[in-house]
């Protein structure tokens, strides 16, 4: 016998029936009418934007379960709710809205045991001379497992996530290093597998951080002469996730205090999750002690989608705002957004938003015009490395020659050109961009930027090398 949206919620209805309270049952179960069955997914009506949201927040899970149990592991839930329209017509609208499936994370609380003379652990995240060991996991829910979908450029990061949120701590890949460009889902992946662990092991206390705000808690301890709590505080984390990592180049004090932090959370068997924008073996201004240690577990690169994984986001994306559109606008915008999922994402959102606030159809003309806009106005993401590749190659010298100590003009004039780019396309520092270019100071630097602008002005050969090469990067 074939399936229906009937007997697939009637089915769900005894499930749910014997797991709640009568009345609950009475009140938020009975009033819903199964409406289709398509794909796994289930669309029930319900009768308003509150009674959706008081399901989401309360019997998301049961939902779940009375789902998974008659439609497999893949199961869909979405709510039609049915709006009274208000503007003279007859007809009413409905709006669609898939379940998030999830619930809000809840704070968390830690045991601290009292062995200093000041009992008084701070906690970075609250304010100072408030007592509170509950503390927020930081995760987003929206950001999990479910929504990060599987292809060929990220299905190792993807399934050493699985492992990692299956057995904290209890694998080898600790630390697990996800390193890939701008956009890729790092931070989705990351907090992917802290909100896996949460639902897994709701005891384990988990915590998202960027490198930036860890870093500004640590100058704020040392400020504050609480350097030892900082430090406390953290190795009572069972799994820290540490975003953007990179971000510790450059500051030896922060490195030194997470260098401490990270030995006490291996050696106890608690989880390291980090990401960077760059592989280890290519960090910069990174202790060599740190570098190493991140290279003991897993490091595992996100590529660039596919086209088949592109289609898929923009699907999956589309599901869970509500919204239908043609297969040939789907394909139209896969094809020509191809560099990573946030900027796939926003043009399938300036799509939406055009057709809404424009009263436009969608149409494959609209796509083409807002594709085109978009990929206009991107601009690719120039790494210091890209910056002196493309220099020593339209000089014909390799990079070791360009990064050498030697006065030789032609090579000297190569260097400053590429520390000029480097400092015009790129938010490095100029003492990183110094350090990244033949290990130089900052002072050298700024000295081949105003070196690199006096001959643009008086030399005709040298203007013309800045011209062909900013051509290189735009």
């Amino acid at each position: 016998m074939s399936n229906t949206a009937s007997s697939i919620w009637n089915n769900c209805l005894a499930f749910i029936e014997d797991n709640i309270q009568p009345q609950a049952f009475k009140t938020w179960f009975l009033p819903i009418k199964p409406v289709r069955l398509a794909d796994n997914a289930l669309s029930i009506q319900v009768p308003s934007k509150f009674f959706y949201e008081w399901l989401e927040e309360h019997y998301v899970k049961l939902l779940k379960v009375a789902l998974r149990k008659e439609l497999g592991a893949n199961a869909k839930l979405v709510y039609i709710i049915k709006m009274e329209n208000k503007y003279g017509n007859n007809e009413s609208f409905t709006e669609k809205i898939p379940s998030s499936n999830r619930s809000a994370m809840a704070p968390q609380e830690l045991d601290v045991p009292i062995t200093s003379k000041n009992p008084e652990l701070k906690n970075p995240f609250v304010i100072p001379g408030i007592r509170n060991i509950k503390i927020e996991s930081q995760l987003n829910p929206n950001y999990n497992f479910d929504n990060f979908l599987e292809g060929d450029s990220n299905r190792l990061a993807r399934s050493a996530g699985m492992a990692v949120a299956n057995k904290p701590g209890g694998t080898s890949f600790n630390p697990l290093m996800i390193f890939g460009g701008v956009g890729l889902g790092k931070t989705h992946l990351a907090h992917a597998i802290g909100v896996e662990i949460k639902d897994k092991y709701p005891e384990k206390t988990v915590l998202y951080i960027s490198a930036e705000k860890f870093t500004q808690q640590y100058i704020e301890s040392v400020k504050k002469n609480t350097r030892n709590d900082f430090i406390h505080f953290y190795q009572l984390i069972d799994v820290l996730i540490i975003d953007d990592v990179q971000f510790l180049s450059g500051k030896s004090g922060t490195q030194d205090v997470f260098f401490h932090i990270f030995n006490h959370l291996h050696q106890n068997g608690k989880q390291v999750i980090l990401t960077s924008d760059k592989a280890p073996v290519d960090m910069q201004d990174i202790e060599q002690r740190l570098l190493s240690r991140f290279k003991w577990g897993l490091s595992a690169e996100l590529q660039s989608p596919d086209y088949e994984t592109r289609v898929s986001i923009l699907k999956n994306k589309l599901y869970r705002d509500g919204v239908e559109m043609p297969d040939e606008i789907i394909d139209h915008v896969a094809k020509n957004i191809k560099t990573n999922i946030r900027e796939l994402e926003g043009a399938i959102i300036s799509l939406i938003a055009q057709s809404s606030f424009n009263k436009r159809e969608v149409t494959l003309d609209l796509a083409q015009q807002v594709v085109e806009k978009f990929v206009k106005n991107t601009k690719r993401e120039v790494s210091i490395d890209y910056i002196q590749k493309v220099v020593s190659d339209y000089f014909e010298m390799d990079v070791a020659t360009l990064q050498s100590k030697t006065r030789k003009r032609h090579i000297v004039q190569a260097r400053q050109l590429a520390m000029f780019f480097a400092k015009k396309f790129t938010k490095a520092s100029l003492a990183s961009i110094g350090s990244q270019i033949g290990k130089r100071d900052h002072a050298t630097v700024l000295h081949a930027c105003k070196t690199v602008d006096n001959l643009a002005e008086t030399d005709k050969q040298f203007k013309k090398y800045i011209d062909d090469l900013t051509k290189k990067f735009t």
